[in-house]
């Protein structure tokens, strides 16, 4: 069996002081302070640990190829899978990366297939000596730095909106090639960030032995600010509709009046053109045929014949 390698490990005092994990297995009970595993879901050994350390129930919420925001109290652990906007070099945002988490007082593991930038911030504090020194601290640290960066997403995609919206609306700009990426940009960020706003707010409020109630405001809070975060992304995605209702619209009504000059330019050229055909034969007695002066005759009667519709059009109110 191949050896099991972490993304990172580390045993945390009480005082939040990390070093580097002794083993890979679980506290026994009564240890002081927590032992965390960062582990990678593609790691070859990582299917057997699990199933071998931990509960059934827990070990295939880990192992998941596909996961949805949700929070499970499961007998004194907690078992949580939690979404983070992809932040990773070449990646687009809303192709949201899962972290799976399972945590009790003295045990933590996150499980992630790509870089998870709130769970590297706190492994850099680790490795500065200043973990969080609980694993309820440690949650809601996650739970904040996911948030945060939510929310920045959120207001860029604000000014981004903002900007379209003073393109389209006060300078008459009609292109908007990002029009529809950033829609479908919302849109996907919206499938992915309601269903954590939930869970966030089950997190404030579930019954377990791993999160103090001292700790319940900051869920609170924290939830609190994805669902203002999932409120401005539905915002954003109003007012991109109408964006786009208004270029449809102002297209539609080009198209109409382009369409109408070309009607009005028929109907004026349509009786020109049957007169110049039925002069065109080659018959005799045709009017002015043995003129010099004929053709001219003729352009000023079709000049005069064309001025004539457009007054007829413009007095009975058709242009």
């Amino acid at each position: 069996m191949s050896q099991l390698s972490p993304v990172c490990a580390f045993d945390i005092s009480p005082d939040g002081a990390a070093r580097p994990a002794a083993s890979y297995d679980l506290l026994p009970e009564g240890a002081q302070g927590y032992r965390w595993l960062h582990l990678n879901l593609d790691d070859p050994a990582f299917a057997g640990w699990v199933d071998s350390h931990l509960p059934p129930i827990v070990a295939r919420s880990l192992k998941a190829t596909e996961t949805r925001p949700r929070v499970s109290a499961q007998g004194d652990g907690l078992m949580l899978n939690l979404r983070g906007v992809n932040l990773n070099t070449g990646a687009e945002v809303e192709d949201m990366v899962s972290v799976r988490i399972w945590a009790t007082q003295t045990f933590l593991i996150t499980v992630r297939r790509r870089k998870i930038f709130a769970v590297d911030a706190i492994r850099q504090e680790a490795e500065e000596g200043q973990a969080p020194p609980t694993t309820a601290e440690f949650l809601s640290t996650l739970c904040d730095g996911l948030t945060e960066r939510i929310e920045t997403v959120s207001l860029d995609l604000d000014e981004i909106t903002e900007r379209m919206e003073t393109e389209v609306y006060d300078e008459e700009n009609e292109s908007q090639p990002e029009l529809a990426p950033l829609r479908r940009k919302v849109i996907k960020l919206r499938r992915h960030i309601g269903p954590q706003t939930d869970a966030l707010n089950l997190i404030a409020v579930i019954e377990t032995p791993v999160l103090p109630a001292s700790l319940r405001p900051r869920f609170h809070e924290t939830a609190n600010r994805a669902t203002r975060s999932v409120e401005e992304l539905h915002e954003v995605r109003e007012r991109l509709t109408a964006i786009s209702d208004h270029l449809d619209l102002v297209q539609t009504a080009r198209m109409g009046r382009n369409g109408f000059a070309l009607s009005v330019i028929a109907v004026i050229f349509l009786p020109l053109g049957f007169i110049t055909g039925l002069f065109g034969v080659n018959l005799g007695g045709i009017p002015g045929s043995q003129s010099p002066v004929g053709f001219f005759f003729l352009c000023a009667a079709l000049a005069v014949l064309g001025v004539g519709l457009y007054i007829l059009m413009r007095w009975r109110r058709w242009l």
